[in-house]
């Protein structure tokens, strides 16, 4: 089974590939897992996070955003003393900035799902990449959510990152041409 190269041959990343990545997801708490997610990568390889994502399942309650806002500087610590996530302090603190601006976009829109897919007119957008280097970094569309993001007092939302968390949530869908998951 061809699969896209980048995945390469961890268990891990090959069931993440052909179960999650371009999937569309409209599930708000999936929606927030993945912004967080994509956040604490920034700087590291995907598979580092992967690896810590079930330990970010328990650190932060599920990624549950409601109780995630609530969090004060004990819950910083607690953060910042667990091994098992990434502790960088920007990155913990992000957390809580970006479930606040969560709580704010779902009072202005209803949910993170219609708030994300507005950006894509509710469909994913689909390219049709023959190898990795025709696959972007960004595009007009992560740069336009990026930037909104902003002014909404997220954090780790720059263009590079939300490109890949379009990717990661079936927004974009990246698969290449050869990937078994490619959609024609």
């Amino acid at each position: 089974m061809k699969r896209c190269p980048w995945c390469g041959t961890d268990p891990l990343y090959v069931d993440y590939h052909d179960r999650e990545w371009g999937v569309p997801v409209h599930d708000d708490r999936v929606l927030f897992e993945f912004i967080l997610l994509e956040g604490a990568q920034a700087g590291l390889s995907w598979l580092t996070v992967l690896r810590k994502r079930e330990n970010y399942r328990k650190a932060l309650h599920g990624f549950d955003f409601h109780t995630i806002a609530t969090y004060d500087e004990s819950d910083m610590e607690r953060l910042m003393a667990d091994p098992g996530i990434v502790r960088n302090r920007l990155k913990v603190e992000s957390c809580v900035k970006n479930a606040k601006g969560a709580l704010r976009i779902i009072a202005e829109f209803g949910s993170l799902d219609a708030y994300f897919w507005r950006f894509v007119d509710g469909a994913p957008l689909r390219n049709s990449p023959k190898t990795l280097a025709e696959v972007p970094a960004s595009s007009a569309v992560s740069d336009a959510l990026s930037k909104d993001l902003k002014k909404r007092g997220f954090n780790f939302v720059g263009t590079t990152i939300i490109y890949a968390f379009m990717q990661a949530v079936g927004m974009v869908d990246d698969h290449l041409v050869s990937c078994h998951k490619y959609r024609r």
